[in-house]
């Protein structure tokens, strides 16, 4: 009892510090460049186009995995009350405030938010305009706006610091509407082979699938979870 009062803390505490910096600042409806560009990933599939790891891999302790409990309610048009994103949580011995972050792909920044903790930048994919990226709590290295072009590997600065995690969302706007992918359904497998040495042996072991999280849904209090499932929500990298 104890540790899932624990856990219901932990999620209400990153809740907070995400929620507090001002108006849809975490939608994942809202805006992100030509939303007239579709990508119709039931017809051919979701490209695996990401050949860069967003994030300094090397100081990450574990990942969550897509439609976990963890965090708070961060859902798409098709499905409601799950975590569809995935936060990189750094070792306990590193200064998460040197955590490097960089842009995964080589785009334009179509979105920068001001958060309680850090900067919220969106980019919007070059070779596939119909994906963007959110990118949350960072320590920009220097100012961006609204129509900058980034490069794929170009850092963006630092993880801002232990008060919460890193995370990131990657989403496609379809013929149906904006829908929520996995960061492990858009890497390269050159990219994943980074993830295989710390443990992560198959990209569906940090995703929980939508049939797996309905049989065992979660509950929300708004965008509050208040309970964590039962499923395991955490990828541990060793």
């Amino acid at each position: 009892m104890a540790k899932q009062i624990c856990l219901i803390l932990f999620m209400i505490c990153i809740a907070l510090v995400e929620g507090c910096g001002g108006g849809n600042q975490d939608n994942p409806s809202s805006p992100a460049g030509n939303t007239n560009v579709t990508y119709d990933v039931n017809a051919k599939g979701i490209p695996k186009f990401v050949g860069v790891d967003y994030i300094e891999l090397g100081k990450i302790l574990r990942v969550s995995r897509f439609r976990s409990g963890i965090g708070h309610d961060y859902s798409d048009g098709f499905e409601s009350c799950r975590s569809m994103k995935h936060y990189f949580e750094p070792k306990g011995n590193a200064d998460w405030s040197t955590v490097k972050v960089y842009s995964p792909v080589e785009g334009t920044v179509t979105g920068i938010t001001q958060e309680s903790a850090g900067t919220q930048v969106s980019i919007q994919s070059k070779e596939y305009p119909a994906f963007y990226f959110n990118i949350f709590h960072i320590n920009l290295a220097s100012p961006l706006k609204v129509g900058d072009p980034v490069g794929a590997g170009q850092q963006l600065g630092t993880h801002i610091g232990s008060q919460t995690m890193s995370d990131i969302a990657v989403g496609v706007n379809t013929p149906s509407g904006r829908k929520l992918l996995s960061w492990m359904d858009v890497i390269t497998e050159s990219v994943f082979q980074q993830y295989q040495p710390r443990g992560l042996f198959s990209r569906t072991d940090a995703i929980i699938s939508k049939q797996a999280r309905d049989a065992d849904p979660l509950t929300c209090n708004g965008e509050t979870f208040t309970n964590g499932g039962n499923i395991g929500n955490w990828v541990n990298l060793n």
